[in-house]
């Protein structure tokens, strides 16, 4: 492996992103500030306040960011299976010796901080993801491959919603685009879609209308398909996994954790009579659309002022932006997403490592989940799964958890002419 010449650690970083990282960072603060700001409590550093608590997450993100542009990009691929096994491992450890947060026991307690292992198994997946991928030797085609790729990120979705995470959950499965992006054939992307549509509409739709739709599909497939064996046993699977999936649906959707199900029913309109429970979502439309085109300005937000949402500070910090920001804040913070991801692809793409390129595609698969569904909620496209908008929502695991993730491919893409497995 031949080293170029170059003296400084810092002299190949990709100075762009990590701008527009620092910009994301002042305007999350920004939010969070005017989202819980106290008439009493003015002061930016006061720690009694969440904004004050910010300021500290921000610092040690920055911290974080600083240690792993000096650590050696082959740090990552050479000890990437410790790593996993690490978060594995506190993802079993707080299941024992984490405590009980709003239901869900995934956060590790000190004093007035807390620590959510699901945060930072995101980029653990990512690497062992990578790790596995980029051995010379897999190909995709090969189902031993694909079967345990998808095990590794199925393994912290499993242990996540064990802790009654489903939201941070859901999240790691969007890593099985990477799996497409090396090879794994585009129709069972549209099968795996096709399959989550039938669930839903299987709690909404009496089985008997559903069987006569997929059999009707089942039939006019069969009429235009070529009579072969494959063919054939292919349409029948197809009507065996759907009538299964129409059959235990409502059996599976009684497992979720209540708070889930009660906002899965109000997006879905089963949950009747219990208008309280779209609180939220009714708020947060209202809040962004009082902002208008250009906003009532910081720190004015009345919908955001008196606390007419819940979680304004996590969750829900798009309404904040767009009751304060208007539409053209947030049009300017969609675009600021919209160009750090595909930024990340392109990067990713220029990696002369497959485990770099790998690992930026589940970068970027991640980020933009958090941010199609994040704001999703805020305008009911998506129903409310919790979870937060990627260095603007307040918290400092996911702040911290998000900073690992992208600033490992910052590094990694510095030392590209380096890594070269």
């Amino acid at each position: 492996m031949r080293r170029p010449e170059s003296t400084s650690i810092f002299s190949n970083i990709d100075w762009v992103t990590v701008l527009i990282w620092l910009a994301m960072l002042a305007l999350g603060w920004a939010n969070v500030y005017s989202a819980v700001y106290d008439e009493d409590h003015p002061a930016i550093l006061d720690m009694s306040q969440k904004y004050g608590k910010q300021l500290l997450w921000i610092t040690g993100a920055v911290v974080i960011a600083f240690i792993l542009l000096i650590i050696d990009a082959e740090f990552h691929p050479t000890f990437a299976w410790i790593i996993y096994g690490v978060s594995m491992v506190s993802l079993v450890a707080v299941m024992f010796l984490g405590r009980e947060v709003a239901g869900s026991k995934s956060w590790f307690r000190f004093g007035d901080f807390g620590i959510q292992p699901a945060e930072f198994a995101k980029f653990a997946a990512c690497l062992a993801l990578a790790k596995y991928l980029s051995d010379i030797n897999l190909k995709m085609s090969d189902m031993r491959t694909r079967i345990v790729s998808c095990g590794i990120f199925l393994l912290p979705t499993m242990l996540i919603i064990l802790e009654k995470e489903t939201g941070c959950a859901i999240v790691l499965l969007v890593l099985i685009l990477v799996l497409f992006r090396e090879g794994l054939p585009g129709y069972l992307l549209l099968l795996a879609m096709a399959m989550a549509f039938l669930f839903f509409a299987s709690l909404v739709y009496k089985p008997v209308t559903l069987a006569i739709i997929c059999g009707s599909l089942a039939v006019v497939a069969f009429l235009f398909i070529k009579k072969r064996l494959k063919n054939i046993i292919t349409i029948l699977g197809a009507c065996v996994i759907a009538a299964g999936i129409i059959l235990s649906a409502k059996a599976v959707f009684e497992h979720f954790p209540a708070h889930q199900k009660k906002r899965i029913g109000v997006y879905l309109g089963i949950e009747t009579g219990k208008k309280d429970k779209e609180w939220n979502e009714n708020e947060s439309i209202i809040a962004i659309g009082s902002g208008g085109f250009a906003g009532k300005g910081f720190l004015q937000g009345t919908q955001t002022k008196y606390d007419f949402v819940p979680a304004q500070e996590t969750d829900f910090i798009f309404c904040t932006i767009g009751e304060e920001w208007g539409f053209l804040g947030s049009t300017f913070i969609v675009c600021l997403f919209a160009f750090l991801i595909i930024r990340i692809i392109l990067l990713a793409e220029r990696q002369r490592s497959a485990f770099s390129r790998i690992y930026g595609y589940g970068v970027a698969s991640i980020l933009l989940f958090h941010v199609l569904v994040n704001i999703g909620m805020t305008i009911r496209l998506v129903p409310v799964i919790g979870i937060p908008l990627p260095f603007f929502s307040y918290g400092g695991s996911s702040l911290w958890g998000f900073t690992i993730l992208l600033f490992i491919f910052i590094k990694l893409d510095s030392q590209r002419l380096m890594i070269l497995r």
